[in-house]
């Protein structure tokens, strides 16, 4: 019997001795920006199959790691649907079609993986005529088992109109205990269960017109998947993918960790399946650089790992376990994906992060759903209002989706719709709460400007002066501030984080500073202010742009910084490491980038020494322009979600950084001279932020660091070297001095406390200390409490300091309390101070804002106990 991990090899041998090459799986994060995510093996060769580009090679066979959550409320439920799976695939793009299809699938799977040929069954697309005389004729596969299949079936669409065809797809008959009886034919009722597909195959042949009319494409392309956890269940006589080698390990170690056993009770055993399943999904995503965050892709990977968490409840393991699944995966699948070994210690800490975070959140929250369940259930309506939904996830920070499970778990009703209506009014309100300002009419000005002007032409990666004609003067303010477009212009606008340049604009007797510089659709707009001269600017004149050149030196040393501390991140931290903003400024660069905790010590002095030794090793700058296409060859980086055009600006320092840039950078790093890290901080959940500086900003902050160890050196009296051992030692001196203060505090309070209980005086019979100091912590007032009520025995004990402001501490033996409560006489002295306290019958301490009240309130207090007692 074949192993899970022998099927994906043998699969990969197979197609490779037919001339296929064998590609790598591609990212769960797709490059297609209209997918979320990889979601079948055919996504990372869509645009051969569309025709966009020409395919590298005309025969190609992966195994492709895909996520789906469409359907992830049936995970576990069902024998075959999972989160995370993998696809086989061959694909041929414009080379074989139907007739090598058919016979190499069919080959594959009666003589490699050796399935029975009398199990299987075929459909055909319902006019496909030529599908099945294959099927008979190559594979002589009997016509009774071919069964055809209309459009909803048997029909592959790329979308409304372009690439389509119609699809042959391969069954396995388990047998009638899933189904139907001896006579039962695939498609028939009540036999879902029993036939399953294992493979599709998809004959890309017609290009469907705006009209609706098919017309024959001029390359013919085969896009063929096999999901391999169902292929390994045939193979293994599982009638469960869950089962197979390839996942039941990870089912057994969850077994081990909840002490639960598969296979006992179906409840636990859906449990158990949902975790295996989901931590496969949680381990790929985080490998493949996703973090958990609250949309997008992150969103995804927060859903469903709280949704494993979830179920781990619900096994009794209350401690933190996702996270150690991630060895057993790894250890399952590293044949196949090596560099889940490579990163295993950082999936383990992103999981588990996120675990700890939701754990609180997840405990308190499902106390508070099934709180509304059986009030819902005592009132008889059997339903939770959208308004109690929206509370859980508001206030309670309860995600939706688990509020529904656990609801369908309990049969309570529970509508979508009546959330979202909620959700759709907090916005509002939210959006209602905020004034927004739009400049009215700039769009489209800036529209009929480009019609008549085109772009402006930006010359300033080569120049920092430039002679130029004025298109369009207007005017921002009554302080001589206008708005100047030229034809061209060496002024670098505002873009991709790297602020505007600054400088000079002069022409017909006038002078202006440029103050700003922003763009819209490649229109440069100058904000310049006249600082000499009459205003004498106007469409047509000829003017000088002058760019401020010392200040766009400190820019570009930044800028090249970013890059270089970007990829140094990625090498210290992880690939996981994403630009999530930037601001690149003459003074300093701020770089924020996706990670899940705070950067230790030693991470920050390794990126700042790996920036610094590659500023040392003085790597060239080397810009070219090339497609988008190219530039992804060459491992350029690029920011997901930006709109990059069809030739884009790539920006290499050496071997080590290559970004698509359209900024301002130094021709050779060694310009930078000195790169220092000031601080690193979070801005938001999984989001870090660095600031730093270059050059002789980076110098000048270096030496106010000297300057304070200095200055910290001469207040030790010690040499700027001997700094961290001096300051150790007075630290511990420091220490040993506190403690024989504190020991000293309690011999004064033990003999404050002696002469004190003599002036104790007896009210009916009982000892009352009522006392006021001006120099008390509230911690001697407890300890001086304490050794009164040892020393005198049955008694009441007030206390009052004055420290500026007002503190009160009173004890009371337990024989007394139900006659004087400490916790009420407290009160009553705190609020004479103007505070407010109370505390428990035997003791209690309070304060109050005025320390000149506190002999008042004693001498007030005295005359309440009197009459208490």
């Amino acid at each position: 019997m074949l192993t899970g991990n022998e099927v994906r090899a043998k699969f990969i041998e197979f197609f490779e001795s037919k001339s296929h090459k064998h590609f790598e799986s591609a990212s769960l994060i797709p490059d297609d920006q209209t997918l979320l995510l990889t979601v079948a093996g055919m996504v990372p060769f869509k645009p051969y199959f569309l025709g966009q580009k020409e395919a590298p090679t005309p025969r190609v066979t992966t195994f492709q790691k895909c996520i789906r959550t469409n359907d992830l409320e049936n995970v576990g439920r069902t024998a075959r649907h999972h989160t995370f799976f993998e696809m086989l695939g061959n694909f041929s793009f414009g080379d074989y079609f139907k007739k090598e299809s058919i016979a190499w699938s069919y080959e594959f799977i009666t003589e490699v993986l050796k399935i029975e040929k009398d199990r299987l069954w075929v459909t055909v697309f319902e006019t496909d005529d030529e599908a099945e005389e294959l099927w008979v004729s190559e594979c002589n596969f009997p016509r009774e088992r071919i069964v055809r299949f209309g459009e909803e079936d048997n029909w592959w669409a790329a979308g409304p109109t372009g690439s389509c065809g119609p699809c042959s797809e391969i069954y396995v008959d388990l047998g009638i205990q899933f189904g139907g009886d001896e006579n039962s034919r695939l498609g028939d009722e009540g036999t879902d269960n029993r036939f399953i597909e294992i493979w599709n195959l998809v004959f890309t042949e017609w290009n469907r017109m705006e009209d609706g009319h098919l017309e024959p494409l001029p390359k013919k392309n085969i896009d063929t998947g096999a999901g391999l956890e169902r292929v390994t269940a045939v193979v293994q006589g599982k009638a469960n993918n869950f089962e197979t080698d390839l996942i039941f390990p990870i089912i057994e170690e969850m077994g081990r960790i909840s002490g639960t056993k598969y296979g006992v009770e179906a409840k636990k055993d859906f449990s158990l399946k949902v975790i295996a399943d989901h931590s496969r999904a949680v381990t790929f995503l985080v490998n493949d650089g996703v973090i958990p965050s609250n949309e997008g892709r992150g969103y995804v990977l927060r859903r469903i790992l709280r949704r494993a968490i979830r179920h781990g409840r619900l096994l009794g393991v209350n401690d933190l376990f996702l996270y150690k699944i991630v060895d057993t995966i790894v250890d399952l699948m590293k044949g196949a994906y090596p560099d889940l070994v490579e990163n295993v210690k950082h999936i383990k800490k992103v999981i588990k992060i996120e675990e700890e975070k939701f754990s609180n959140t997840l405990d308190s929250g499902i106390q508070q759903v099934m709180a509304a369940i059986e009030e819902a259930k005592k009132s008889g309506e059997g339903r939770l209002t959208g308004e109690v939904t929206f509370k859980l996830y508001d206030t309670y920070g309860f995600p939706y989706e688990l509020t529904e499970e656990i609801c369908e778990e309990n049969g309570i009703t529970i509508y979508k719709n009546e959330f979202d209506q909620k959700m759709e009014e907090q916005k509002e309100k939210a959006r209602n709460s905020r004034e927004v300002v739009m400049e009215k009419g700039q769009d489209a000005f800036i529209e009929a400007f480009f019609d008549e002007h085109g772009k402006t032409e930006f010359t300033g990666y080569t120049s920092l002066e430039e002679v130029a004609k004025i298109l369009h003067v207007s005017k921002l303010d009554d302080e001589g501030t206008y708005m100047i477009i030229t034809d061209k212009t060496p002024f670098y606008a505002e873009a991709g984080g790297q602020q505007a340049d600054n400088g000079v604009i002069e022409g017909n007797g006038t002078l202006g500073q440029v103050v700003d510089v922003q763009k819209q659709k490649n229109i440069f707009m100058h904000t310049v202010k006249v600082i000499n001269g009459v205003h004498n600017f106007f469409e047509g004149a000829e003017v000088k742009l002058v760019v401020n050149g010392s200040r766009r030196d400190a820019i570009a040393k930044n800028h090249s910084a970013t890059h270089l501390l970007q990829k140094a991140l990625r090498e210290i931290l992880g690939t996981h490491v994403q630009q999530a903003g930037s601001l690149v400024a003459p003074d300093r660069l701020r770089f924020d980038f996706n990670h899940y905790e705070a950067m230790t010590e030693e991470e920050l002095e390794k990126v700042e020494r790996l920036v610094n030794a590659k500023i040392s090793e003085a790597l060239t700058a080397d810009i070219k322009h090339m497609s988008m296409d190219e530039a992804k060859k060459t491992g350029a980086m690029a920011l997901f979600g930006d709109k990059y055009e069809s030739i884009v600006r790539v920006v290499s320092f050496g071997d080590f950084s290559t970004e698509l840039c359209g900024g301002i950078h130094v021709s050779n790093v060694s310009q930078i001279g000195l790169f220092k890290i000031v601080s690193e901080t979070g801005v938001a959940a999984g989001v870090r932020r660095i600031e730093a500086k270059t050059g002789f900003h980076a110098y000048e902050t270096v030496k106010e660091m000297e300057r304070t160890i200095k200055n910290v050196a001469e207040s030790l009296k010690t040499d700027v070297y001997k700094v961290e051992e001096k300051a150790e030692k007075t630290a511990e001196d420091l220490k040993i001095a506190l403690k024989e203060i504190e020991e000293l505090k309690s011999k004064i309070a033990t003999f404050e406390a002696g002469s004190l209980f003599e002036q104790a005086e007896e009210i009916n019979g009982v000892k009352v200390l009522v006392k006021g100091f001006t120099d008390k912590e509230s911690d001697s007032l407890r300890e001086i409490v304490d050794k009164a009520k040892d020393k005198l025995g049955s008694c009441i004990v007030v206390l009052g300091a004055d420290n500026g402001k007002a503190i009160f501490t009173v004890g009371v033996t337990k024989d007394l309390t139900s006659k004087v409560k400490a916790g009420e006489i407290v009160k009553e002295l705190a609020v004479i101070a103007g505070g407010n306290g109370g505390g428990r019958p035997d003791f209690a301490q309070a304060g109050g804002k005025d320390g000149s009240k506190v002999m008042e309130a004693l001498e007030i207090v005295k005359k309440l106990i009197r009459e208490k007692l």
